[in-house]
């Protein structure tokens, strides 16, 4: 939200010397000329588009602690065990990691001396009260579609209802080198949009308020986005086919919200998604990874209309491939019944994987998702199964109330090889196409990743 921690995160020949100096300038050249490059066009930027209007709606009666809810605020700012709002919650980004700041409203550690404007600026255009430029891992590129109303219903909450906390912010760990923040000026001038969400004519009331929720407050492209070579979101809006495309976070992949038949949400009703988002479930899969927290902290408290103006929305997005949906193929079932290790992997399955998912991989609605035809299943990107496999989950908590069936882990009963086989065996069984998972991906995550913890975490907002 509002602010963020510190930055970050010989030759004996004669004349050789001089030799491999002149290279070396040569070497430097290029990189220097591209940095004055995209500076000079960064500062043609910066002085050619105007500068946001001035914030004007009138404060709200109250609503607030509802856009908080919608923006997932206190996922980041705050940690288990801490003070609501806190921050120091630890974020990795590829220079160094970063930690997120206190914005409880104490004057000292917090925010509690932000005007409105300064609240504003912080969290549609990144910058902070002192003038520093904030890291986008705060997502103020989604949040500059917030509208006024919402800015100050949000800065009302934080002002009025949260409970100061004085702790001071934990400084980052990106090398001093690489700490400057002027680039990210020039960044901003070229990626973050100017002016909060329009609505589109052509299309109703419904469909707007979803679009708003799901581009703006929502920030759900900042996962479900692939992001280009300069870290910004390939796409903002449903106007270009890569926007909720899917894209790796954190040893995670995203999967596409689009309307793919096997990779998105192709096979997906209005239904399936009101389940998933108020409950983390549905016929068709259950989240993981940090979508647990989406749930946990944010979409199981939407109003019953925002849940299916979300649906509206994502169903009205195209496919980007012409993939067909998957057709059931029972011979694997009857293979696993009858002679379950005649393939790599169907043992590993009947033996960890059948009394939860089925030997019929269709699952125990809703809260043992089905394998056959899962889009998570069926991706590319294998690098969620290979998690989930190897770590687990943390608890679904909805209402307060923890979820009885979480995924266990695996990595100290499976080798590698083990986990490898499984999952291609899922990959390719019961009609299911997918590309082969080897043993060198899974001990890849193996190395960069940590067992899920079976603490039931729920964070609070006062």
């Amino acid at each position: 939200m509002p602010s963020q921690s510190e930055a970050p995160e010989v030759s004996t020949q004669p004349g050789a010397h001089g030799q491999r100096r002149g290279a070396a300038r040569k070497r430097w050249l290029k990189p220097l000329l591209l940095v004055l490059g995209v500076a000079l066009c960064g500062l043609v930027l910066l002085c050619i588009i105007p500068p946001r209007i001035a914030i004007s709606a009138s404060p709200p009666v109250s609503g607030g602690d509802y856009v908080a809810r919608t923006a997932d605020c206190v996922a980041c700012h705050s940690i288990p065990g801490g003070k609501a709002f806190a921050g120091g919650l630890k974020m990795g980004t590829p220079i160094g990691a970063i930690y997120s700041t206190n914005i409880s409203p104490d004057p000292e550690t917090g925010i509690g001396r932000y005007s409105l404007a300064d609240f504003d600026r912080a969290v549609r255009q990144g910058i902070a009260r002192d003038g520093r430029r904030l890291y986008p891992a705060m997502p103020y590129p989604s949040y500059a579609k917030l509208t006024d109303a919402d800015v100050v219903a949000l800065y009302g909450f934080f002002m009025k209802q949260v409970r100061p906390v004085r702790q001071a912010n934990v400084k980052s760990e990106i090398p001093a080198l690489l700490s400057a923040r002027w680039p990210l000026a020039i960044w901003d001038a070229a990626f973050t949009p100017r002016s909060s969400y329009v609505d589109k004519s052509g299309h109703d009331a419904a469909w707007n308020r979803g679009a708003y929720l799901v581009q703006g407050p929502g920030h759900c492209g900042a996962c479900h986005t692939p992001r280009a070579i300069s870290l910004q979101e390939n796409a903002l809006d449903e106007s270009s086919s890569n926007y909720l495309a899917g894209a790796e976070v954190d040893a995670w992949y995203a999967p596409s919200l689009r309307g793919n038949m096997r990779t998105g949400l192709g096979t997906w009703s209005d239904k399936d998604i009101g389940a998933f988002l108020k409950t983390g479930h549905n016929r068709v899969g259950s989240a993981f990874g940090s979508m647990i927290d989406v749930v946990n902290n944010s979409t199981s408290y939407f109003s019953d209309s925002d849940i299916q103006a979300i649906a509206v929305y994502l169903k009205s997005l195209s496919a980007t491939s012409t993939e067909k949906a998957v057709v059931y193929d029972k011979a694997t079932t009857a293979a696993q019944l009858t002679r379950p290790t005649a393939q790599p992997g169907g043992g590993v399955y009947a033996g960890v994987c059948a009394s939860c998912h089925g030997f019929d991989a269709r699952g125990f609605s809703q809260y043992m998702p089905a394998l056959a035809g899962n889009p998570v299943v069926l991706d590319d990107n294998p690098s969620s199964l290979i998690n989930l496999m190897l770590n687990g989950s943390i608890p679904l908590v909805v209402n307060g109330t923890p979820d009885a069936y979480r995924m266990p882990q695996f990595r100290q009963q499976l080798s590698d090889q083990d986990i490898a086989d499984v999952l291609t065996f899922i990959r390719n069984g019961w009609g299911n196409q997918a590309p082969p998972v080897t043993a060198a991906q899974v001990a890849t995550l193996r190395k960069s990743t940590n067992p899920s913890s079976e603490q039931v975490v729920i964070l609070r907002m006062r």
